[in-house]
C-alpha cells in the first residue's frame, strides 16, 4: 500500500519511494488464452484504504483492414473486453487503429476507416477516447499514397474526422485523474520519427504546470516515450552495438522525462507501437508498452506477445494496477 500522503506535499524523492512501493501491487501480467478472463487478479472497487475510481481497457495497434480476418479479430477483442464480470468503464485506444493510410491512396484509406467505424457501431457499447498512431495519418508518404498535400482530409484530418476529435493532442479529466493524450508522429520527408513538435511540447509543459499537484496524471502516446522492448523490435544489435531507431521510441525522451521529473503527479504512461509488452519504472513514472490487439499484424503472436490488450485500474491515491490479457485469437499465418 502506498502511504497516505497529500500529493501536493510529495517531493520527487518521496514520489520515487511511493512508486517503488506501488510496484509490489501493480505489476500483474496475464498473457494467456483468455480462459481466466472473468476473474482478473486486480483490485475491487473500494477495497482497502484506497478506492478504485476507474477501470479502463487500453487497446492499441488494431491495424484494422479487410484482409487476414482483421475485422473479425477486432470484433472478438471488443467482445472479450466487454465480457468481464467486472468490466471496464472506458476504452482508450493507442493508435494504429487501421492497417495503414500513411502510404495508401484515398480508396484504400476509405475502406479501412469504413470498416473501423462499422465495427465500433456494431460491437462496442463502452465510451472511447482515442490516440492517433503513425499508420492513421493519411498520405504523408506522398510517393506511395499519390497525395499532393492539398487534399481536404490529408494528414491527421481524416482520423480526426472519423474519431470526432478537435485536435491531435489534448487533455481531459476523468475520475479524479488527468489524461494527457499526445501525438508521437513527427514528419520527416516521406517518413517520420517519434517526438513532440515544439508547439505540442510547450502545450504539454503548460498543461502539467496548470494541473493541481493533488491530481494524478496518465499520459497516453502511440509510440513509447521509454521502452525496454524497443530493443527487441528487430535486430538492433546486429552490427555489434545497440541502435534503436528514433521511430521506435521517442527520440526526445530525455527532455520529456526531465519535464515529468518536475511534476511528481505524472504517474503512468501508456503506449503501443512495438507490438510487445514491457514495464519500465523510471524516476517515479511507470511506462507500460501494452502489446497489440493485432499481435503480429493478424498473423499470430509477435515474438512472445500474443494478441491482447491491457486492463488498468486507477485509484484515488494515484496508484494503479494493470494486467495484459490475451483474448485467444490465433491469427492467419503466412
Amino acid at each position: 500500500m502506498i502511504p497516505e500522503m497529500p500529493m501536493n506535499s510529495v517531493s520527487r524523492r518521496e514520489a520515487i519511494a511511493r512508486a517503488a512501493a506501488a510496484m509490489g501491487l501493480g505489476g500483474a501480467v496475464l498473457a494467456g488464452s483468455g480462459a481466466a478472463m472473468p476473474g482478473i487478479a486486480l483490485g475491487r472497487p473500494g477495497a482497502g484504504a484506497r478506492k478504485r475510481v476507474l477501470r479502463l481497457a487500453h487497446l492499441t495497434d488494431m491495424h484494422v483492414q479487410p484482409e487476414r480476418r482483421a475485422g473479425e479479430g477486432f470484433a472478438a477483442a471488443l467482445r472479450h473486453v466487454q465480457s468481464h464480470d467486472d468490466r471496464p468503464e472506458l476504452i482508450v485506444t493507442g493508435g494504429d487503429l487501421i492497417m495503414d493510410c500513411f502510404a495508401a491512396d484515398e480508396a484504400r484509406t476509405r475502406a479501412q476507416w469504413d470498416l473501423w467505424s462499422r465495427l465500433l457501431r456494431e460491437e462496442c457499447s463502452l465510451p472511447l477516447e482515442h490516440c492517433i498512431g503513425n499508420h492513421d495519418i493519411w498520405g504523408w508518404n506522398q510517393e506511395k499514397s499519390g497525395t499532393t498535400g492539398r487534399e481536404a482530409m490529408y494528414g491527421h484530418a481524416w482520423a480526426l474526422d472519423v474519431l470526432g476529435l478537435a485536435s491531435r493532442y489534448r487533455a481531459f479529466d476523468r475520475a479524479g485523474w488527468r489524461f494527457v493524450v499526445l501525438d508521437s508522429t513527427f514528419r520527416v520527408g516521406n517518413t517520420y520519427t517519434a517526438r513532440l513538435d515544439e508547439e505540442q511540447f510547450e502545450w504539454l509543459s503548460r498543461t502539467l504546470a496548470e494541473t493541481p499537484r493533488s491530481r494524478p496524471v496518465l499520459v497516453l502516446s502511440h509510440i513509447p516515450i521509454l521502452s525496454a522492448s524497443a530493443f527487441f523490435d528487430g535486430e538492433c544489435e546486429k552490427d555489434g552495438d545497440w541502435k534503436v531507431p528514433g521511430s521506435w521510441m521517442h527520440i526526445d525522451a530525455r527532455r520529456i522525462k526531465d519535464l515529468f521529473f518536475r511534476h511528481p503527479n505524472v504517474r503512468l504512461c501508456l503506449s503501443g507501437h512495438i507490438h510487445l509488452v514491457d514495464r519500465v519504472d523510471y524516476l517515479g513514472v511507470t511506462y507500460l508498452c501494452n502489446g497489440a490487439v493485432s499481435g503480429a499484424w493478424w498473423k499470430g503472436s509477435n515474438q512472445e506477445c500474443e494478441a491482447g490488450y491491457c486492463i488498468v485500474d486507477l485509484y484515488d491515491d494515484g496508484s494503479f494496477e494493470h494486467a495484459y490479457i490475451g483474448f485467444g485469437w490465433a491469427g492467419v499465418p503466412d
